[in-house]
């Protein structure tokens, strides 16, 4: 009796080992579980900035404003009826705080713009 208990229990450890350490069994699959979460959190992101450039993509295609406002803060863009004005922080005055900043006029050539230089000849250099 106690040499068929014996039997069964060795035929019970021996069908539970698949389940629990082998291929497809319980540690693998929490060891995949973690692993699909780590991919949906960064699916999550990926997404938030696919959405993001989707929005971008449909404002450029659509409205004038976004391209005029990337033309602006890429290219440096000015309208021909504005004055822009740039505020340049020089190393001296970084260095002493009481210092004044230098303004630079980019106009289109009205009374107070400044001299406009020659123009160089192209050639070889």
């Amino acid at each position: 009796m106690r040499w068929l208990a014996l039997v069964f229990l060795a035929l019970i450890a021996a069908l539970q080992y698949p389940m629990w350490l082998g291929k497809g069994g319980w540690l693998q699959v929490r060891s995949l579980d973690g692993q699909v979460r780590e991919q949906r959190a960064v699916n999550a992101k990926l997404k938030e900035r696919n959405d993001a450039l989707d929005a971008d993509v449909r404002d450029l295609k659509t409205g004038f404003d976004a391209i005029e406002e990337r033309a602006r803060s890429g290219l440096g863009m000015v309208r021909h009826d504005e004055i822009f004005f740039e505020f340049r922080q020089d190393a001296a005055s970084a260095a002493a705080p009481g210092a004044s900043n230098t303004m630079t006029d980019h106009s289109d050539g009205g009374p107070n713009a400044p001299p406009v230089p020659p123009a160089r000849p192209a050639g070889p250099r």
